[in-house]
């Protein structure tokens, strides 16, 4: 099935002489004073920063870090856990014509040096927690800042976030930046790398105006958001979102069970993008009387609406495409597990093994439509090949399976590409069996993922082991050592939780490794 066609005239009309910087001057001019970024940490100290006064912070941050070298298309990292520093770099960035690159915090060190150096990023902005991820590529940085630093150690080359603030604002610049590389992101494919992906001011103008009118926003609405800010979910549908209709964002640390409901109840918040694990959690606390108007969990969820007292509907969307390329409707939110139907400015396709269009009831492979540096990715950085093989004849390969409804409903059905999801993170297979069998320990490797009642599904390995090392380890030495060498290249939540040493691995007609077969033995062993 094919739904809805572009207009590029449309697109490009859409997003013409506007950008980041603009929006926020917008509505600084329009509610100086009106709450924007409400700061909820779990210790109950909360700040607030209208839009004024989130502006002037931010410019200030933008001119020190022009004052110190930092110009338009440089990259700067930031690499920081949710906090209004994060936010504040972020749009400094924007102001400056930077490029924010926003990565996980989870990564490990090998990661954190792959990020540095794919971007040559020339600043980091991070927190002492975190800083010494970038002990091994320190020679590569101009600049490197933590939000907590004390300057304890007068030449350890870190400049406390504090002393990067200059005493007046950096102007916005004289020209509109629509077209200008704004951010990046590191998203997992199948291959042993992330691929960055980069957005333009565009792409950020318009996920703001689709999250707006996809969740049907208004100026009152009350965001609350506790996902990571480094992804696309906080990133663009929370906030930028919430920016578009001039709303007030309450962020947290991260999502916590016991520090939900209190600034919830305190600030009135009436939507939030969830994740599944957010509602298994929350279903086990009592549900206060609350100002919620809807969630998002991904996928509709009528079931527990009574117990929660609000409206759920679903929603599809990646990295590449922004926003949300399929969505529901909360006067139409569909069928349990729905995912919606094609939104306004995508052109959908779910096509068979053949490459036609499949009909209802069927299950087939999604491309979706745009243009690039609008509402698709500008382009994987300084990778015209991955670029151009994501696109068939124009289409990009999302590496995901919908299914049909006789009524015209999408459902999510399966992930094409060989990916896991672990606690709303995506997984490369391929990647986790790569530092596997960089062990030395193994002849061959196969990662799936095994279902979990919280996370949705955690890494599993099945192994032969190498004939020439490790012959000398115990079975379990064996399955330690591995996991082990795992958690010294990979971030906690690509960690294999099982490894089974098996003698042979199933294979298709094709001689690829039946990796199907794989998950239904973990099924079948859980039952």
């Amino acid at each position: 099935m094919t739904a809805q066609a572009n207009s590029s005239q449309t697109l490009q009309q859409a997003v013409a002489g506007r950008d980041l910087p603009r929006l926020f001057d917008y509505w600084r001019q329009r509610c100086p004073d009106k709450p924007f970024l409400i700061w909820a940490d779990f210790d109950g100290q909360d700040q607030q920063w209208s839009y004024e006064a989130f502006c002037q912070q931010g410019g200030r941050l933008a001119k020190g870090l022009n004052e110190r070298g930092i110009q338009s298309g440089d990259k700067v990292i930031i690499h920081l856990e949710n906090s209004p520093e994060f936010l504040f770099s972020w749009y400094a960035c924007a102001l400056l014509g930077a490029v924010a690159v926003t990565t996980n915090t989870r990564s490990v060190a090998s990661d954190i040096e792959y990020f540095v150096t794919k971007t040559r990023a020339r600043a980091v902005i991070t927190q002492e927690s975190l800083i010494s991820g970038f002990d091994g590529c320190r020679e590569q940085l101009q600049l490197i800042s933590s939000i907590d630093h004390q300057n304890h150690q007068q030449n350890d080359g870190v400049l406390a976030f504090e002393d990067l603030y200059a005493d007046g604002e950096q102007a916005l610049p004289d020209t509109v930046m629509t077209e200008q590389d704004l951010s990046i992101q590191f998203t997992s494919g199948t291959t042993s790398r992330p691929k960055a992906v980069v957005w333009t001011h565009a792409n950020a103008i318009w996920g703001a105006q689709c999250n707006a009118r996809n969740f049907a926003l208004h100026h009152d609405d009350i965001c609350q958001a506790f996902l990571p800010l480094f992804h696309t979910n906080n990133q663009s549908y929370s906030l930028l979102g919430t920016l578009w209709v001039g709303g007030s964002y309450i962020l947290q640390p991260r999502f916590s069970k016991t520090h939900f409901w209190r600034p919830a109840l305190e600030y009135k918040a009436s939507w939030a993008s969830m994740i599944p694990f957010c509602l298994k959690a929350l279903v086990e606390e009592a549900v206060p009387e609350h100002h919620f108007r809807f969630w998002t969990p991904a996928v509709a969820l009528p079931s527990i609406e009574e117990h929660f007292k609000i409206k759920t509907f679903g929603l599809y969307g990646m990295t590449e495409t922004i926003t949300q390329a399929i969505t529901g409707d909360l006067n139409h939110p569909g069928p349990e597990m729905c995912i919606g139907r094609p939104c306004h400015g995508y052109e959908i396709s779910v096509r068979n093994e053949q490459g036609q269009d499949i009909s209802a009831g069927e299950t087939g492979d999604l491309f979706i439509r745009g243009i690039p540096g609008i509402n698709l990715f500008k382009e994987y950085l300084h990778d015209p090949d991955a670029t151009a093989n994501s696109y068939v004849d124009g289409w990009f390969e999302t590496g995901d399976r919908i299914r049909l409804d006789h009524e015209g409903h999408y459902f999510f059905a399966d992930r094409a590409k060989d990916m896991l999801k672990v606690g709303g993170e995506n997984v490369a297979a391929s990647e986790v069996e790569t530092v596997i069998m960089a062990s030395g320990l193994v002849d061959e490797v196969a990662v799936v993922g095994k279902p979990h009642p919280m996370l949705d599904e955690v890494p599993v390995a099945f192994v032969i082991r190498s004939p020439l090392m490790g012959t000398e380890l115990s079975e379990s030495e064996y399955q330690a050592q591995i996991i082990q060498h795992c958690r010294g290249q990979l971030a906690d939540f690509k960690v294999i939780q099982e490894l089974h040493i098996v003698e042979g691995l199933p294979r298709s007609l094709l001689n690829k490794i039946a990796k199907k077969e794989l998950r239904d033995r973990l099924i079948e062993s859980n039952s």
